[in-house]
């Protein structure tokens, strides 16, 4: 966890400077790929997944280590080989991870998240999700198992091969030639993350196309069909908790609702989307039927908020960043605490943007968070006070600003509350 703490404190600066130079291309180029709180939103949920990357927020059902150790039949001495054997391995084990997402019902929640923006830019790939509690991947890789792929190969293989699928999230580079036969690009993934009829859950590889081409679920891009962006039920927020989570709680409600037992139960394990019949006429849910006329999701919001949300985003990004370099002083269970604390800002945030009813009360939350680490560390934040000795002040100073803000966009520009999609989601079920 603190080696990928480390290595993130330099992939986070290259991610965002990659944005931005795609935000500046596309404006020279007069083409509209960005929207503010989708951009805010997708930064958010890419804040939420890498801490709980980082705590180790997960639960792997079978070890790479115990399955290695259990099925190994040779053991490669030629370091070349094995990290391209392993490079390999993990991307056929990621196609097939990938496309159980997109074909089984509980395994999309894990995704969805991935796929809820409906615009299509660099930093979509960082909507990475936070409700993936236990990870399959280690079965997929029973490939690599065999071969005698070390453990620590495939550690330091995971995160490059993670990496690498970041760049292809654009609309500003089209067909690559012969590059389009050999790796995915920006063609097959706009593809992939499409909702058009033609486009639908195609093209899964991660790294290498091959692995679509094998299995038959190959889509090249269309000139005459332009891509549409977005899910078919479509989330209609902004927040990174509440996409997390959605589909599981729409399944648990069809659960519920269904008369049948065998709906009950089999409703996990269906198709993706598939709902009983009976709960498909009591409970409707909105689903996109003609994705040329989808109305994008938006709260209107005036520039001054969105600027502030700006700002409440890069000091989170700064707090992030402080947590990744000193993740080995503050130790646990300091990094949990602090994990929670920016948890709740992203989910403060958001929830401003959506214009919801409780975006105050979770900035509230988020102020007595504060106040009570620094109180009960003695007037210190996370031994910021080593480094800066007003460092606590100011990030109590910081906090009260921000409740004070949140207060005056809450209860007054966004009085009219003009969508309240909590309650809105709530009410379709």
């Amino acid at each position: 966890m603190e080696a990928y703490a480390l290595a993130l404190t330099y992939a986070i600066p290259i991610f965002l400077a990659l944005i931005g130079i795609e935000a500046l291309i596309s404006w020279r180029m007069g083409i509209k790929i960005n929207r503010g709180a989708d951009i805010i939103s997708s930064l958010g949920s890419g804040i939420t997944n890498i801490v709980k990357d980082v705590l180790g927020l997960s639960i792997a059902i079978v070890s790479y280590a115990w399955l290695v150790n259990k099925v190994a039949i040779f053991h490669i001495s030629n370091v070349w080989y094995v990290y391209v054997i392993a490079f390999v391995a993990k991307d056929f084990a990621g196609y097939w991870i990938h496309r159980l997402e997109h074909t089984i019902n509980f395994m999309w929640n894990r995704h969805i998240i991935h796929h809820s923006s409906e615009e299509y830019n660099l930093s979509c790939a960082l909507r990475q999700s936070i409700s993936e509690v236990f990870s399959f991947v280690s079965l997929f890789l029973l490939p690599a198992a065999l071969l005698g792929v070390p453990t620590e190969v495939i550690a330091v293989i995971a995160p490059i091969q993670l990496f690498a699928q970041f760049w292809y999230h654009t609309r500003l580079i089209h067909k690559m030639g012969i590059l389009e036969y050999i790796i995915v690009t920006p063609s097959h993934h706009r593809v992939h993350h499409a909702i058009n009829p033609e486009y639908m859950d195609k093209n899964f590889s991660q790294i290498f196309i091959i692995w679509d081409k094998m299995f038959g679920t190959f889509q090249p891009e269309l000139e005459e069909v332009p891509a549409v962006y977005g899910v078919k039920r479509p989330v209609q927020t902004w927040n990174p908790f509440l996409i997390n989570f959605r589909h599981n709680w729409l399944i648990l409600n069809d659960a519920w609702h269904t008369s049948r037992w065998w709906d009950k139960i089999r409703i996990w394990f269906m198709p993706t989307g598939w709902r009983p019949e009976d709960v498909k006429v009591t409970h409707p849910v909105q689903v996109v039927e003609d994705v040329y006329r989808l109305t994008k999701y938006d709260t209107f919001i005036s520039k001054k908020l969105l600027s502030y949300a700006w700002f409440q985003l890069i000091a989170l990004l700064v707090f992030t960043m402080y947590l990744f370099m000193d993740f080995a002083s503050i130790g646990f269970p300091g990094v949990l605490i602090y994990g929670l604390f920016l948890m709740v800002s992203v989910f403060s945030i958001t929830s401003l943007l959506d214009k919801a009813p409780y975006a105050f009360m979770a900035e509230v939350i988020r102020f007595l968070l504060v106040i009570a680490i620094i109180i009960y560390s003695g007037g210190d934040w996370f031994k910021l006070k080593d480094i800066f000795s007003f460092g606590p002040y100011l990030v109590s100073l910081f906090m009260f600003i921000s409740l004070m803000m949140v207060a005056y966009f809450h209860f007054r520009e966004n009085r009219y509350n003009v969508v309240l999609p909590l309650r809105k989601f709530y009410s379709r079920i």
